[in-house]
């Protein structure tokens, strides 16, 4: 049996590059062979994953994994992750000390993960848009090694302010809510930006939650206020947290209506303005955890 093993040489400040050999020699305990590649570009990566017939064990963070779920039609895939915050490893349990999460390649279960699409773009946990969701995709690659997640905290501090104000209209499996917000995200895992803001959620469960900041159109200081500090409270307590300005949905099937010029962040990268449309799609991709 043959597993092919492809990692982002510039990922976890370039720490898989030089554990390549390591890994290697591990994965042989369980394959006959072992391709090892250092991809060049998403697009090589994307292309590889595409073509491959045997099992794929990758390394990388988040917008690794995103990559590889785009071109994952099949097959059975291993994760290491090796990026500045692992969100998806944190959904999945997959632990974040490589040593840890090879065992699991060896020895872990395939089972099969529901993620997102919206349109032609598939991602594994989170859509968002508003505050501090820029930080995400904008945050220079150099300070991300530099600072690890601090860098994206230091970043939205510093750009995120004041925050910005837009309307929704969300339907949610057929029931409409409208509402001005500062932030929402749609979500299929558990972590983003390394909290714990959906604990309860799986990503095997065929349902995902969205969360919404509300917030007056025009608000005064104390309502300005009212939505740092739950912004604060959905990070640190999770997306059920009892609040008024908080509100949390569950569905399989979202469209929210939006000011054109909002940018949504799909798993960290940046992706689409405007309306969008995400639904949940169902057992997509077999990886071992």
């Amino acid at each position: 049996m043959k597993c092919l093993f492809l990692y982002n040489p510039q990922s976890g400040k370039g720490k898989i590059a030089k554990k390549a050999p390591m890994i290697e020699r591990t994965l042989l305990k369980k394959y006959d062979e072992v391709e090892t590649v250092a991809t060049k570009s998403a697009e090589d990566l994307r292309d590889r994953v595409k073509h491959a017939a045997c099992d794929v064990v990758f390394a990388g963070g988040d917008g690794t994994f995103h990559t590889v779920l785009q071109a994952a039609q099949g097959g059975r895939f291993g994760y290491l992750p090796s990026g500045t915050v692992n969100d998806v490893a944190r959904s999945l349990g997959i632990p974040r000390d490589l040593k840890r999460a090879l065992k699991v390649v060896l020895k872990g279960k395939p089972v099969r993960i529901d993620c997102m699409k919206t349109g032609g773009c598939y991602s594994a946990y989170v859509a968002a848009a508003g505050a501090f969701t820029q930080s995400t995709y904008e945050t220079p690659q150099a300070r991300k090694k530099a600072l690890g997640p601090l860098a994206y905290a230091l970043y939205g501090l510093r750009h995120g302010f004041p925050l910005r104000v837009f309307p929704l209209k969300i339907v949610c499996d057929g029931a409409e809510t409208q509402t001005d917000a500062v932030l929402v995200l749609v979500l299929n895992g558990r972590s983003v930006a390394g909290f714990p803001v959906n604990k309860e959620a799986s990503m095997r469960d065929g349902k995902l939650e969205v969360a919404v900041i509300k917030q007056a159109k025009k608000p005064a200081f104390l309502r300005r206020a009212a939505a740092v500090f739950s912004l604060g409270a959905v990070f640190l307590c999770g997306v059920r947290v009892k609040r008024k300005d908080v509100l949390f949905l569950q569905g399989s099937k979202i469209k929210i209506e939006t000011e054109e010029d909002l940018v949504w962040d799909l798993d960290g990268e940046k992706g689409p303005l405007g309306n969008i449309g995400i639904e949940l799609v169902k057992n997509h991709m077999k990886i071992f955890i």
